[in-house]
């Protein structure tokens, strides 16, 4: 039997076959597990739906698979709608993988301090609000004993030059997750997330990855950078019953790399 055999669940965020949340929606999918998928919005223009198309990619052909909708995060009506969704084809959800980030490219390519002030409001809104957002639109068809996660970065933890304003907005995020957590405990909830190192995602690539796995690779105690099947099982854990107990928390999947206070063995090669 699957760890996920008769659990359903919201895939929020996958925007290709390189997405850190269908590393997790495979790990679910493969544990019995039956899935709703959302991506982003197509522009009306867009007759290709690239967008949709980049999804399916993925969830074409997997049996669990019970929908793809696209989602804007920044539409309380649209995240209803989704959650309508959802309940019409699972009665109650025992999952909801929130992997939803953005920041206009102008400000991160340009320093913290610079940022522009309708910048720093949609990147919030968007990579930590929609949490908040999306937690409170589906915590009437959350099953007893269910689990939410949210996908976050060291960034948001120390400065990490580069990252700029989405370190901001992982901070709030991190913070999110403790206070959701405590909100939605009594209703038998859970809400964590998992920090993952490096990975070349599309995320990931436009927040300057490539130059990252290096560092992680010689100080992470490890030595190594980490793969997208580790995250995926980590993030499939948190949303499995294997991790009943735990909430409010932020699990590092990053080769040890945030245990470091120095850049360890990486000294020995600048001597």
């Amino acid at each position: 039997m699957g760890l996920f055999e008769g659990k359903k669940g919201l895939i929020l965020g996958v925007a290709n076959d390189r997405s850190i949340a269908w590393a997790i929606a495979k790990e679910i999918l493969e544990g019995g597990g039956e899935c709703g998928f959302t991506h982003l919005p197509d522009k009306p223009d867009d007759e290709k739906k690239k967008n949709r198309r980049r999804v399916s990619k993925c969830t074409d052909g997997h049996d669990g698979v019970r929908f793809l909708t696209p989602l804007n995060v920044q539409s309380d009506e649209n995240i209803a709608e989704v959650m309508a969704l959802a309940k019409k084809e699972f009665g109650q959800i025992d999952f909801l993988l929130h992997s939803i980030a953005f920041a206009d490219m102008n400000d991160l390519g340009r320093d913290t301090i610079e940022t522009s002030r309708e910048g720093f409001k949609m990147a919030m809104d968007i990579s930590a609000f929609s949490l908040i957002a999306v937690a409170n639109a589906a915590k009437d068809i959350m099953s007893p004993k269910s689990s939410i996660a949210a996908m976050t970065y060291f960034g948001g933890e120390k400065c990490v030059p580069g990252y700029n304003v989405m370190g901001i907005c992982k901070a709030a995020l991190d913070a999110a997750v403790k206070y959701l957590a405590f909100d939605l405990g009594p209703k038998g909830v859970r809400v964590n997330a998992v920090s993952a190192g490096p990975l070349k995602t599309l995320a990931g690539v436009g927040a300057g990855v490539s130059e990252m796995l290096h560092l992680y690779e010689q100080m992470a105690p490890l030595g190594r950078n980490i793969t997208h099947q580790e995250v995926g099982k980590s993030g499939a854990f948190l949303l499995s019953d294997m991790s009943d107990g735990i909430t409010g928390e932020i699990l590092h999947v990053d080769g040890g790399y945030n245990a470091m206070g120095s850049p360890g063995r990486l000294l020995d090669k600048l001597k």
